[in-house]
């Protein structure tokens, strides 16, 4: 167990490493053009997830994400301590993520975001992009289990364009993002409406993986 949560919370401290570390790059590099700067955000985002579940993925499961964790909480796949733990210790994980980010652009480390995401839209595009997110992995489980890390980089890179709210899909994201007031940053205010979008996306895909993934 020490190792299975040693590995959750490197891999999402280097997660949120990537994904903020990557839009100060990017939003310093681009010269204002934000299409640019979501690229490149995307992009280096899909290829940290690949590299952190194809390592982490046979120790820990490479959930990273909290959604993740409740879904197979839900399929009784992990049990309700373990799945605590887990939780507990991405989200520590990504908010030191946050703060090493930080440290390594001289930047301050203790930041909050005033980047309002709020609104149906964006909620709806949460629930989306989570239900998304786990229906993929449990389909990559059913069928492919070699290729997930591929399936859930090539998603995540794809659902930051596709959907409106640039697919955070991930409470211990969610909640490390309010801690930075750079190009990833959401206002803290608007994180709780977030996190509960994001648990009913993943509740979905359990629900409809139940039948289609039998």
């Amino acid at each position: 167990m020490t190792h299975r949560l040693a590995a959750e919370f490197i891999g999402t401290a280097f997660l949120l490493i990537g994904v903020v570390g990557s839009g100060i790059m990017a939003e310093a590099l681009s010269g204002g053009n934000l299409g640019v700067a979501l690229l490149a955000n995307a992009i280096a985002t899909g290829c940290v997830l690949y590299v952190g579940i194809t390592i982490l993925g046979p120790i820990s499961g490479a959930h990273f994400n909290p959604a993740v964790t409740f879904a197979f909480a839900l399929r009784r796949e992990i049990a309700p301590g373990e799945a605590v733990a887990f939780v507990a210790t991405q989200i520590v994980g990504g908010i030191l993520g946050v703060w090493l980010a930080h440290a390594m652009f001289d930047l301050a480390i203790l930041q909050l975001s005033t980047t309002a995401r709020t609104g149906a839209p964006q909620w709806l595009a949460e629930v989306v992009a989570a239900f998304g997110l786990v229906f993929v992995i449990l389909g990559g489980l059913r069928h492919r289990p070699e290729a997930v890390p591929t399936l859930v980089a090539l998603y995540i890179t794809g659902a930051y364009w596709f959907t409106a709210s640039t697919s955070f899909a991930n409470p211990a994201v969610t909640i490390a993002r309010g801690l930075t007031d750079t190009f990833a940053g959401i206002d803290p205010t608007h994180v709780a409406a977030f996190i509960a979008a994001q648990l009913v996306g993943a509740a979905l895909a359990v629900w409809v993986g139940r039948s289609i993934f039998r």
